[in-house]
């Protein structure tokens, strides 16, 4: 099966470049290469972001508007055609070696697989306590509103690309991760946890846990996007 990698950036040049190295030097047991593609998107980056991902190998796309989802959307566009999509941050706050097993999780008969940190370590700092929370409501509205047990809105995450197309993903900001769980679970796709470790932040500051903006805007955007998948799906039925 091959793989292609999507990471959304920005201001990460700090960090990308180990990100992009380090999932090309995955190889499976006989030694090959797992990785077939690499697409970053350089979500309006005012730094080296593009630069430093190009020299650690991956192939680079430049979206101006701001939006965690059309980031994904922007280097889902540019991505060659493959069996597995690979989901990432640009931040190395998860270990390039677990995405083996969420590529496993998805060989082994997966839609689609999280790297729950709940499941998974974490180090002191890797999530600030409002995305802790934040997690922990998204997580029980799911298993409430719709019955799946659900740990994690991670984005270390892997899906098969005709699954992701039939999701038809439509989110371009912090709600695309959960956005992507509901529809799986709609949709009656395989869905799988695997534990993920979540690293604390070397460089920068996180675009989510660091600012009160970003923990509110990514709150927001669960929240909304939550509710408007129970709404259409209850209007659906109604029709």
């Amino acid at each position: 099966m091959t793989v292609g990698v999507v990471v959304p950036a920005r201001d990460e040049e700090q960090n990308v470049g180990a990100v992009v190295a380090d999932l090309l030097a995955l190889r499976d047991d006989r030694g090959m290469r797992v990785v077939d593609d690499f697409v970053v998107c350089d979500n309006g980056s005012s730094d080296a972001t593009a630069l430093r991902a190009r020299d650690s190998g991956a192939r680079t796309v430049r979206q101006d508007i701001p939006g965690y989802g059309l980031a994904c959307l922007t280097a889902l566009a540019a991505l060659r055609p493959v069996d597995i999509v690979l989901f990432t941050d640009g931040d190395r706050s998860f270990k390039a070696a677990q995405g083996l097993r969420l590529l496993d999780a998805i060989a082994d008969g997966a839609d689609l697989a999280i790297g729950s940190r709940v499941l998974g370590r974490r180090e002191p700092g890797a999530m600030s306590l409002p995305q802790l929370a934040g997690n922990r409501v998204a997580s029980l509205l799911i298993r409430l509103l719709w019955g799946a047990v659900v740990t994690d809105l991670g984005p270390y995450r892997a899906i098969r690309s005709e699954a992701l197309q039939r999701l038809d993903m439509q989110d371009r900001a912090y709600g695309w991760t959960v956005e992507m769980q509901i529809k799986a679970i709609q949709h009656g796709l395989g869905v799988v946890e695997v534990p993920a470790d979540a690293l604390r932040r070397r460089f920068g500051r996180s675009k989510v846990g660091g600012t009160v903006r970003g923990v509110v805007g990514a709150s927001v955007g669960i929240l909304s996007m939550i509710s408007r998948l129970r709404w259409q799906q209850a209007r659906s039925r109604r029709d």
